[in-house]
């Protein structure tokens, strides 16, 4: 089995060293290629940090992925880089029929690492995403302690994951640290939270946390944290689980890992709580190293056709409470701003250095009391009129006029010459053509006052809208629905339809990436570009993922 390792950075140098004490011992792979965008980088860890360096004598260097993925004697690919390079890369390696690897995150968002699952499904191939904890031999003596009752009933639990040494600028604290602390919580309650909160403070860069906690609740009434930071004056790596009967502590930095301390609470009468303390016990766990541990067991899951404990699904899971904590970061920013968006946003467009991320061109107007999110870009003599809420990353194009009052989600792409009136919400990813019109009278006159009879429109999260098509007020506009250009919308379009003509008639289904759907007889459906798949139930499209139904 051929194997190519991707990414000789901070975390690459130590997978690459254990592949090839692992290749020295097993011998039933072989490290056949090494990647990296800058080859100096290898040839310097080759040089300077391995004794034996024979084995790499038949070894390839390469500088780019693209130039060995064809390759059909490679089998396999482990994928070190940064993270926001982690959706293409394993795309890539997927469509070329590889098996992966990846350390965390699997992808910056859930519907791309779903993409990726549904693809790997596709192709039958491992996806195994990097989640180190899992593999360390504490993790799952905790789950069986607290399964079989050692310390009663699981009250709450904290994870502390502090540092001060490498700060990241490309990704937070919270992607960086919390996926292994969240995917151990997950994988020892065996469950998924019902609640999430996240605060924070980014103190060295705008938006960028330095220090979360992670607030997770359970529908067993278990509660806890997890404090990630890298502006710590020491290192901790502790985890502690709180039970009616005892506490375990996992202490990662220590010589003996895993603690049991025999704590309860007794009642006097029934009515004065008395705490009982005892002498901690030291649990025997393997000595094995968890990252040796994790590639062994992709090997095996390759040479075997078995399923990785961390494979795709269960990142979406982590994935899931990741996004939902980013959201809570991204709402605490937004309340710490909210008070000053009418000094900040002035008539004559005059934005003051504090929204350096925010572009509004010279010939544009903003008026007052106008929110506008992140990295949100807008181009000539446009117009944003008072009361309008514009998410982040929202590109809006040449002579648009929004509102008054209307509201635009993230990662909206408004074209030139587009008016969105009030009554119009555009929910996230949603994509309006060019000249696209949007109405809120349905039956105007010039010499009659209907401001009252306005009707609302709404356009749900990545519905596209076709150049030069009309959109008639009080309709709503589907989750990923496609308006054919020059249609004329008098009547709701259900998610996932795709409608063209005058007026709109449905003449099919379309993909979250914009394809076209063919069903089958058991109204099955599995888009030749990204290889999601569907079912069409009752009428509605839903994606689908094997027995589970993404709702």
């Amino acid at each position: 089995m051929n194997l190519a390792h991707v990414g000789v950075g901070y975390w690459g140098k130590n997978i690459l060293k254990n592949l090839i004490n692992l290749e020295q011992t097993f011998k039933n792979f072989k490290l056949k290629y090494i990647v990296d965008k800058n080859t100096q980088n290898i040839i310097n860890f080759i040089n300077n940090e391995l004794s034996n360096k024979e084995i790499l004598k038949e070894v390839i260097i390469k500088n780019d992925l693209n130039e060995i993925i064809e390759d059909k004697d490679l089998d396999g690919v482990i994928i070190s880089t940064p993270a926001a390079t982690h959706y293409e890369l394993v795309r890539l390696a997927l469509f070329n029929d590889k098996h992966v690897f990846v350390e965390k995150p699997l992808a910056l968002n859930y519907n791309q690492a779903l993409e990726l699952h549904n693809l790997a499904t596709a192709k039958n191939k491992v996806l195994m995403v990097g989640h180190i904890l899992l593999y360390h031999p504490a993790i799952p003596k905790i789950k069986e302690l607290i399964n079989k009752g050692v310390i009663g009933k699981l009250f709450y639990f904290y994870s502390n994951r502090l540092n001060i040494g490498k700060i990241r600028v490309e990704e937070n604290i919270l992607w960086s640290f919390a996926p292994h602390d969240i995917s151990v919580i997950l994988y020892i309650l065996g469950k998924e939270p019902i609640k999430v909160f996240s605060f924070g403070g980014d103190y060295l860069n705008k938006g960028i946390f330095d220090a979360t906690t992670t607030i997770l609740e359970f529908d067993n009434n278990v509660k806890g944290h997890i404090f990630v930071s890298w502006l710590h004056p020491y290192k901790e790596q502790k985890m502690v689980f709180v039970g009616s009967e005892g506490m375990i502590v996992f202490d990662d930095l220590t010589k003996e890992k895993l603690f049991l301390y025999p704590h309860k609470t007794t009642w006097i009468d029934g009515k004065i709580p008395v705490a009982n303390k005892a002498e901690y016990e030291i649990i025997e766990i393997d000595k094995s190293e968890p990252l040796k541990n994790e590639l062994i067991h992709f090997i095996d899951c390759i040479l075997n056709n078995k399923k990785p404990l961390t494979d795709s699904y269960e990142s979406l899971r982590v994935l899931r409470v990741l996004e939902i904590a980013q959201k809570q970061l991204e709402s605490q920013q937004k309340i710490e701003s909210q008070n000053s968006y009418s000094e900040i946003y002035i008539k004559n467009s005059k934005i003051k250095s504090e929204l350096k991320d925010v572009f509004v061109h010279e010939s544009s107007y903003v008026d007052e009391n106008v929110e506008i999110g992140s990295n949100t870009k807008i181009w000539h003599f446009s117009h944003i009129l008072k009361n309008t809420k514009i998410g982040a990353n929202v590109i809006i194009g040449q002579n648009v006029m929004i509102g008054p009052d209307v509201v635009i989600g993230n990662n909206c792409k408004i074209q030139n010459n587009v008016s969105i009136y009030k009554g119009v919400i555009l929910e996230d990813d949603v994509f309006c053509g060019p000249s696209c019109v949007f109405t809120n009278v349905y039956n105007p006159r010039a010499f009659i006052e209907r401001k009252h009879e306005f009707r609302n429109t709404l356009v749900k999260k990545g519905a596209t809208i076709g150049a030069n098509a009309t959109i008639v007020c009080g309709v709503t506009i589907g989750e990923y629905a496609f308006v054919g250009a020059g249609a004329v919308v008098n009547r709701d379009v259900p998610d996932y339809a795709l409608v063209v003509g005058v007026p709109a008639k449905q003449i099919g289904w379309v993909c979250q990436c914009g394809n076209k759907l063919i069903f089958d007889d058991n109204n099955y459906s599995k888009c030749q570009y990204c290889f999601k798949e569907y079912i069409l139930d009752q009428g509605k499209v839903k994606p689908y993922l094997g027995k589970y139904v993404i709702k």
